[in-house]
């Protein structure tokens, strides 16, 4: 890592804190005042830190579009599967979909990323680095670096499912992962295990769970013990750690409730909705216009991506979801979106999706949801039918039977139980930023054959094998060059 772009990082850092997002510490001095001691040497000066990082997560570092904070990277996580389909050409986030970008060492797609979690990291260790040092209460200092904890350990899980092989459970997973940055420094890095970022990322959520135990947060966009318990679900699951992983799910959505049939076709834009666990409000202080969440991956904003080239869903995917089944309402078939009232200037497609809505045609604002509780409940049942354990159908069809009052337990075991369950993943979670590391975690081949891709837009790419060195991204040339003990993945 060059120490000039980390040190930009850092200044990047305190200008956020002058936009972030809790009042209650950041109301007492204004931030461009503090020096960088005074603001590590308090807990009000590190809660700006950390208010920096929630901030981080919906703004545009460079000057491109679509590399806006944690809401791209999940369009990236999306469109490089199977499941999201691009209607027509459109020249944001194209060489994802049809995977050249990501075999492309020049490519700012794969640096994106890379580039982004390590800011979040390098942020995130500078608050655990001085947390237990600075003048505050003990609960102030959970607090913060409870959450700093998490965030670094989000980081390292998508990292190290991009750059990383897949994990094996069981296995000794000494393929060369990420590097584990821990303190804030510029030395070189070399590329730590698998098995080790994975140890890593587990201490840090095994810490961080014990550390927001009484936390009291006060919105959805920071990160309290639900969001601790659910994260450590998310990695067990990717470990294979089918017990550890249904736990957690399920410690996690106690006491939490899923969204009605009316509230699900509201148009997941607010971080407030009560099944939303994590997510990003976005404020019209803090819009970013064409770069916003909504304005990719909406039906109704007024943008020449929107109009040209608006998101759908596999039709393959789609024709298995019934009709009684309330999420086969946020899709049209026939693509004419007649509730919406689109103009004629917006180009129609079959299949097309209206999950997401901005807040109007000239408003391009959609609050990005990053973790719900129906994710828990398809982590839960996925890890315990995997286990063989009888109330895993039990736990699936309180989920679905949610979203689709004709559904009748599923009488399915083993690996049946187990691909009904991946459906309802791809049906529920669909345009959330999942499906490439599902696709990667169960060893699944990339199939778009048969739906409505069109293959010239995917430049042919309708099948990637499982196991394919694509399925690894390579690192950034930048980060090669600067960094003489980083190692490629194989060209």
């Amino acid at each position: 890592m060059k120490a000039n772009f980390f040190k930009n990082i850092f200044l990047v850092t305190l200008v956020l804190t002058i936009v972030s997002c809790s009042e209650d510490f950041l109301d007492k001095k204004p931030t461009e005042f503090v020096d960088t001691e005074a603001a590590v040497g308090t807990t009000d000066g590190l809660m700006a830190f950390l208010n920096g990082i929630h901030r981080s997560l919906y703004i545009r570092y460079e000057d491109n579009q679509s590399h806006n904070g944690l809401g791209s990277l999940m369009q990236q996580a999306d469109i490089v599967g199977d499941d999201v389909v691009f209607t027509a050409s459109n020249s944001w986030f194209l060489t994802v979909y049809n995977w050249t970008g990501v075999a492309n060492v020049n490519s700012a797609e794969i640096r994106f990323p890379y580039r982004t979690y390590y800011r979040v990291i390098r942020n995130a260790n500078t608050i655990i680095n001085n947390t237990d040092s600075a003048v505050g209460t003990l609960a102030e200092k959970n607090i913060i670096k409870g959450q700093a904890l998490l965030y670094r350990a989000f980081s390292y899980y998508q990292l190290v499912q991009l750059y990383g092989k897949r994990y094996v459970n069981g296995a000794v997973n000494d393929q060369m992962g990420v590097p584990l940055v821990l303190t804030v420094g510029y030395d070189p890095v070399p590329r730590a295990t698998v098995e080790e970022v994975y140890a890593q990322i587990n201490k840090d959520l095994d810490e961080a769970n014990v550390l927001l135990v009484a936390y009291k947060r006060p919105n959805n966009s920071h990160l309290n013990l639900s969001v601790a318990q659910g994260l450590k679900a998310r990695v067990a699951l990717t470990q294979g750690n089918w017990a550890i992983a249904a736990d957690y799910a399920n410690k996690a959505k106690s006491g939490l409730s899923l969204m009605t049939n009316e509230e699900y076709l509201k148009g997941f834009n607010d971080y407030s909705a009560k099944e939303w666990m994590w997510g990003s409000h976005i404020s019209e202080v803090h819009t970013d216009y064409f770069g916003n969440f909504g304005a990719f991956m909406s039906r109704n904003y007024n943008s020449t991506v929107i109009r040209s080239c608006p998101k759908a869903i596999n039709s393959k995917l789609y024709n298995l979801i019934p009709s009684t089944d309330v999420r086969s309402k946020i899709f049209d078939k026939t693509g004419q979106h007649t509730d919406l009232v689109l103009a004629s200037s917006y180009s129609k497609f079959p299949y097309t999706s209206q999950k997401f809505l901005s807040v109007s045609t000239g408003d391009s604002r959609c609050d990005v949801p990053y973790m719900r509780v129906a994710e828990m409940y398809l982590i839960e049942a996925e890890a315990k039918a995997r286990l063989g354990l009888a109330d895993a159908n039990q736990v699936l069809f309180t989920l679905v039977s949610n979203r689709n009052p004709s559904y009748v337990l599923s009488t399915n075991t083993g690996d049946a139980l187990v691909n009904e369950i991946l459906l309802q993943r791809r049906i529920e979670l669909w345009g959330e930023g999942f499906r490439f590391f599902d696709l990667k975690r169960t060893n699944a081949a990339l199939d778009r054959t048969g739906a409505n891709h069109n293959s010239s837009l995917v430049g042919g790419v309708l099948n990637v094998p499982a196991g394919d060195k694509r399925w690894q991204w390579l690192i950034p040339i930048a980060e090669i060059n600067a960094n003489p003990l980083l190692k490629q993945n194989e060209l």
